[in-house]
């Protein structure tokens, strides 16, 4: 919600840069953007009740579900409730159709919609070219929930069917489609990168002038491990369910669901347009490891030192200038230590005394998201910088005995910290490694400084609500109440009156102050 005027101190070159002007995120734990910050900041995690959602019995996944009476059965997972509920009609979609589609392309058309939104750009309205730039996991789904829906038998026009609904290659263009976007739409996959892999094809499509905005992310749903898990010695996933990085007692990879996307725009643009920038991109570095180590699913201290230095180089910054680190992060004794020495090359931080730069991993918080785990960190580190705050990085008590970050020159941020604006702009720093070897990392640049909004008190705003039914509008109403707490209240009328969709049902409210809304 655009809640604050922001101005930029003169004399820094900008051209080229990113602005990210929107986000939105169904993360475990935090159903929007507000409710992740909320449990960053007080350093809570989204672990739930294998079995239970939101009160109620939780899918059950049949083969685990014969192992749930033993011992080393996971029980507690980083599960996204209400993951199975969609609002088909909203999109135009026919119920059959809906039960048919992957609920990870699901997830992501209503994603982005909201991201958007938070953008202030009327998804279906807006007449620039908006590129799309999406990710999403495997899709368990078509083989846990669709059984025999296609066979020997099946007509032509059912197999095409299945395939548009729950095919990867149709997730960017069934959201180009519904929003009525036309910029490049083309679906990024790299694994545990992938999003971040988007985030940075999108940025190279606005510098290219392809388009003129970009929604970037990705969508996992873990059906497999939302039923809980029974844990394997030699097998990646953790004994313990959580995710502990750069702990002593890391055992493992913890998957969680969820979906995020952000909304991109040249820098220039962005300020003439008078948009909120959260933060600007400014540099970004992708690559694979190719050969260059042990395996082909083990991670490459080269590789990754490699990715990140070119970031640096793009961001023409002194790395030193970097304040936070939302590391890849999975906690796992191999990754973890690996992580760190290609950091420590990369930002040359080997053999000296370095003030320790502060890291952490959102992991601890939300679980593993495959797909979707890039753009989350990316969220978790604007979030960090618009707020001033460095969050928490969970479940780290000891230090895992291979890594020495005394050397290294980081330290694991354990506990909230402030990191207020100072005469030089802020910069943090975001990695997400694949499962394959393809390495992204992102340098951010603080947003401009906020100005506080002007004393409006006792003036008079008109609050329009519009839903496509009855219900929809009450909802609305709902949240709105949430908004008005937080948000100016004439500045929240202007988003509501100007840059929101006008439904068919519609409401009102006149309010002078927040509580009168």
């Amino acid at each position: 919600m655009v809640d604050q005027t922001q101005t930029h101190a003169p004399g820094h070159d900008r051209s080229g840069h990113i602005a990210i002007i929107g986000m939105a995120g169904r993360f475990p734990g935090a159903p929007d953007i507000d409710a992740f910050w909320a449990m960053l900041r007080e350093g809570r995690d989204g672990l739930i009740p294998a079995f239970v959602e939101n009160g109620e019995a939780g899918p059950v996944v049949p083969f685990n579900h014969a192992f749930k009476d033993d011992p080393s059965f996971v029980s507690r997972v980083y599960g996204l409730p209400d993951k199975a509920r969609f609002d088909a009609a909203f999109f135009g979609i026919a119920p059959r159709e809906a039960e048919l589609m992957d609920p990870q392309q699901r997830l992501f058309l209503e994603t982005a919609w909201t991201a958007l939104e938070h953008a202030c750009v009327i998804p279906d309205e807006t007449s620039v070219p908006v590129g799309v730039y999406a990710a999403c996991g495997f899709n368990a789904y078509l083989f846990n929930n669709l059984p025999g829906v296609l066979g020997p038998d099946s007509s032509m026009s059912r197999y095409l069917e299945v395939l548009v609904g729950n095919d990867k290659d149709y997730l960017a263009t069934r959201t180009s489609y519904k929003l009525r976007l036309t910029g490049p739409s083309v679906v990024v996959q790299s694994t545990c990168s992938s999003s971040l892999s988007a985030v940075i094809l999108a940025c190279q499509g606005l510098r290219d002038y392809q388009c003129d905005m970009a929604l970037a992310g990705g969508s996992s749903i873990q059906m497999n491990q939302d039923g809980g898990y029974l844990p394997e010695e030699g097998a990646p996933l953790s004994f313990g369910g959580a995710t502990r990085a750069f702990d002593a007692d890391a055992d493992g990879v913890a998957g969680g669901s969820g979906c995020a996307a952000v909304v991109l725009k040249r820098y220039d643009d962005a300020l003439a347009d008078g948009d909120v920038v959260y933060a600007v991109i400014r540099g970004s570095g992708l690559n694979n490891d190719g050969a260059d180590k042990v395996n082909f699913t083990a991670p490459s201290i080269s590789g990754q030192s490699k990715a990140i230095a070119e970031a640096i180089a793009e961001a023409e910054i002194d790395p030193a200038e970097i304040g936070y680190i939302e590391c890849h992060g999975t906690g796992t004794a191999l990754g973890d230590p690996i992580e760190i020495a290609g950091l420590s090359k990369a930002l040359g931080r080997t053999g000296g005394s370095f003030t320790p730069i502060p890291i952490g991993s959102v992991k601890t918080n939300v679980g593993h998201l495959d797909t979707a785990a890039g753009v989350t960190a990316l969220i978790k580190a604007v979030l960090a910088l618009h707020h001033e705050q460095i969050p928490p990085s969970l479940n780290f008590t000891a230090l895992n005995p291979k890594i020495d970050l005394d050397a290294a020159g980081f330290a694991v941020c354990a506990s909230l910290r402030d990191w207020p604006r100072s005469a030089r702009p802020r910069y943090a720093a975001v990695s997400a490694f694949g499962f394959g070897g393809t390495n992204t990392h992102v340098v951010l640049e603080e947003g401009p400084a906020p100005q506080p909004l002007p004393d409006e008190s006792g003036v008079p705003i008109i609050l329009p609500i519009s839903a496509r039914d009855v219900g929809g509008v009450t909802e609305a109403g709902r949240r709105l109440a949430t908004a008005a707490s937080t948000a100016g209240l004439h500045r929240l009328g202007a988003v509501l009156q100007h840059h929101r969709k006008r439904f068919d049902r519609r409401g009102a409210v006149l309010a002078a102050s927040t509580n009168q809304a």
